[in-house]
């Protein structure tokens, strides 16, 4: 699974971060970013809650 975040649509409320920190987190500039490409099978589905939690639908995910 890959995962992007879109950093113009970003509003920094950090519920990816609190939802899976092993694939995201946050910039000094109060953005997500993901570090981690591709997502690791057992964080999967935490990384798909923390896409569809995000307010602003900023975080899309592709299966491989």
């Amino acid at each position: 699974m890959k995962v992007r975040v879109d950093a113009d649509t970003c509003v920094g409320c950090a519920a990816c971060e609190g939802i899976c920190p092993e694939v995201f987190e946050m910039t000094d500039e109060d953005k997500a970013i993901v570090k981690v490409d591709p997502v690791p099978t057992e964080h999967e589905d935490a990384c798909q809650e923390a896409a569809e939690q995000c307010p602003v639908d900023a975080i899309s995910v592709e299966a491989d």
